[in-house]
Formats: C-alpha cells, sequence, structure tokens
C-alpha cells in the first residue's frame, strides 16, 4: 500500500486547521471533507478539484472537532465556545444546538449506527452521550479518578477526556485522556469497563480497526511519539510503533485494515503497515504540525483506493490518494 498526494489546498482557512472528517457519500453527493479550523468556521470540500463547496459559521471561537452521521446528511461541530452544533450538510441549516460547558467538549464521533453523540467531555473528565432523535443527552460516562488520591488532590486535570473512539458494533467506547490512560466502556451498561495502560502522555486521537477479523484492536495516538496498538477487550498492549520525532497528534485506519496514517508536529504523516509493524512512508505536505488525519470511503472508481486528508497549522489540506 502506498499514498500518493494529489492536491494541498493553500491558506484552505484563514487560520490554524484542526480536525477533519469525510462526510459519507449520498444520493446527492459525492463524499465530502469536512474542515474545522481556529478561524471559528467549519468548511465542506469536494476532493475532486478540491473545490470549496460552502462555509459554515455559528462558532465564536475556534472549532476543535467535526463529526459526520453515518447517512452523510448531517454533521456536527465542536468549538471552545462551549458548544455543539448539529446542521443539515447539504442546506447548512442548523438542527440543535448542545450545550457544554467550557472545556467540556474536546472531540466528537458518531456511533456507526447514527443513533448517538458521543463527547469527550474535557474538564468533566467523561464522555457524554446524546441520542440523535432528540438530541437529548442520555448519559455521561464518567472516567475513574487516579485510586490513591486524596480528595484534596483529585482536581481531575490529569483525567481532562481528549479523544472518543466507538468499537465497530457500537458497544464500547474509548477515550483517551490527558494522563495518557485510555478508558473504555460499556455502552449499553452504561459502565466503565478497563483501562488501557502504556502512554505516559496525553492520547490525542485513537481510532478502532476497520478489519471485520479484528474490531476489538485499537489504535492511539500520544504526545509521547508513539502509536499503540491494544487488543481493547483483553486489555492488552499488542505492539508499540515509533517513527514521529515529536507528539502525534491524529491517527486513522485506512477502509481496509492493512494500514493507519498518522499526523504529528513534527509536521509529516505517516503510512504505517499494520503486518510489518512500521512506517513505510513519510509525507511532508505540511510546513507546520498535522492535527488530523482522515481516510475517506473506497473510490467508486477503484474500491481498492481511498482518499486520504491532513490539516494543518499551516492553514492548508491536503488530498492523498492510497492505493
Amino acid at each position: 500500500m502506498k499514498l500518493a498526494p494529489l492536491n494541498t489546498v493553500q491558506n484552505a482557512h484563514d487560520d490554524s486547521v484542526w480536525t477533519a472528517a469525510w462526510v459519507p457519500a449520498t444520493e446527492d453527493s459525492p463524499p465530502l471533507l469536512l474542515t474545522g479550523s481556529l478561524d471559528e468556521t467549519v468548511r465542506l470540500w469536494n476532493p475532486e478539484g478540491p473545490e470549496k463547496v460552502q462555509t459554515n459559521t455559528g462558532h465564536c471561537l475556534g472549532v476543535v472537532s467535526v463529526a459526520a452521521h453515518p447517512s452523510g446528511r448531517i454533521a456536527a461541530s465542536a468549538s471552545i465556545d462551549s458548544f455543539i452544533r448539529v446542521f443539515d450538510v447539504a442546506t447548512n441549516n442548523t438542527i440543535a444546538t448542545l450545550e457544554a460547558p467550557p472545556s467540556e467538549v474536546w472531540q466528537l464521533q458518531f456511533n456507526p449506527q447514527g443513533t448517538t453523540l458521543a463527547a469527550a467531555g474535557g474538564g468533566s473528565a467523561s464522555v457524554k452521550l446524546w441520542d440523535t432523535a432528540e438530541w437529548k443527552l442520555v448519559a455521561a460516562l464518567e472516567v475513574p479518578r487516579p485510586e490513591g488520591l486524596k480528595p484534596s488532590e483529585k482536581s481531575g486535570s490529569k483525567k481532562f477526556a481528549l479523544s472518543v473512539a466507538w468499537s465497530p458494533d457500537g458497544r464500547q467506547i474509548a477515550c483517551g485522556s490527558m494522563d495518557g490512560t485510555i478508558s473504555v466502556f460499556d455502552v449499553p451498561r452504561a459502565k466503565f469497563m478497563h483501562h488501557l495502560e502504556g502512554h505516559c502522555m496525553p492520547v490525542r486521537s485513537l481510532v478502532y480497526s476497520s478489519a471485520p477479523l479484528d474490531s476489538r484492536v485499537l489504535f492511539s495516538a500520544s504526545d509521547d511519539s508513539h502509536v499503540h496498538v491494544y487488543d481493547a477487550e483483553r486489555k492488552t498492549l499488542i505492539t508499540s510503533m515509533s517513527g514521529h520525532s515529536s507528539w502525534v497528534l491524529s491517527v486513522d485506519v485506512s477502509p481496509d485494515g492493512a494500514a493507519i496514517a498518522t499526523g504529528s508536529s513534527d509536521k509529516t504523516v505517516r503510512l504505517w503497515d499494520l503486518k510489518m509493524r512500521a512506517a513505510t512512508q513519510i509525507l511532508t505536505s505540511h510546513n507546520d504540525q498535522v492535527w488530523a488525519v482522515a481516510f475517506g470511503p473506497p473510490l467508486r472508481t477503484d474500491v481498492r483506493s481511498c482518499l486520504l486528508a491532513s490539516v494543518s497549522d499551516d492553514k492548508s489540506v491536503s488530498f492523498y490518494k492510497y492505493y
């Protein structure tokens, strides 16, 4: 497998681009890329060209996370203005505005069934769950505090929740924290299961494997410059992969489950072969830290291939072909 650079949109936003997510194709629209920026906007891109489809406003501070519903018709954006905005992708009409106090939302993710929106709850050290039928808060999964702390030390700052990922069957959620731990929850029972340990610095990005046989496999990206591969159910660290020279800010898995891509503050995007357990390609499309990488759906013209997008503090959005 390889990544071939296709296009880079310079000045895609007016400030740092912090987040990206693909919107699945619908009957009316091809797959589109959502990006969110410190410039307070969410932008929608057609990778053909690539061209900007629209600019969504509505936040009054930087956008830290975007997520697309599996239907491809609605999406959500979270900002440090303490609001989550749910909107219609085609019209940009606001469907719901979900309130979360300052620093209570750091990353968003819809479950694979599209029935629930999860938000890593920042300083509240929890994962908040909203149903997508009525947009009501249905659960708050509390990240356990470290044991052995005196009450005066339980400020929770070390348990700041940064990242969230759903298992492929939607029955589990993993949440990465500032202290390097990963908490795994049983969603139907709204119950904490166990921690995954091994990182010693913030875990900024998580993703479960897309391969059907590896649905327990979880990938994590951390400021300790490592990517970890876990068996999330058996609580085991399968392997630790290194290569980046600085914080690993984002990780995503290819649709075929054979590779992962990572973005780092060392300004590179790396492609990792999971059988070799090593980086096989280093891409230098950006000249500042890479905040997000996101694989798109398989291409209609070649189902074995897909697009990868990356976004950066340099204000650009880059597209690559994975094949």
